[in-house]
């Protein structure tokens, strides 16, 4: 996840430098990287998925084939919450991240504008 400071950071560097600044840039390849994290915990959430419906691959016995395995399932039900936890979490970051960006890049196109009617003015 994008720590707040650097959240704050990419907005203070887009207001500073402009949406196009390499301190901007930078703060947008984090938030890539947070995606790319969100990305693989929903693969780890889809593996525990599978192996909560399929259960155990190759048991030892003919009899631990029915014998319930209550400890494996509750650690991966409990790892599964977990890991939707923090998913919504990131996408809760994530989203947040991206609205400051657009905002960001609106006050940039205003500035800009502003800038080319003063020009066009004087």
């Amino acid at each position: 996840m994008i720590s707040t400071k650097t959240k704050e950071k990419l907005v203070r560097d887009d207001a500073k430098y402009g949406a196009n600044s390499s301190q901007a840039q930078a703060d947008r390849k984090d938030l890539h990287q947070d995606r790319v994290d969100r990305n693989r915990d929903q693969k780890d959430i889809n593996h525990d998925k599978r192996d909560l419906k399929s259960g155990p691959q190759r048991p030892e016995s003919r009899r631990a084939r029915f014998e319930p395995r209550p400890h494996d399932r509750k650690a991966d039900v409990k790892d599964l919450h977990n890991d939707k936890k923090d998913l919504h979490k990131d996408r809760k970051d994530r989203n947040k991240d991206q609205k400051d960006i657009n905002k960001d890049k609106r006050d940039l196109h205003k500035d800009r504008a502003d800038l080319r009617r003063d020009r066009t003015h004087k």
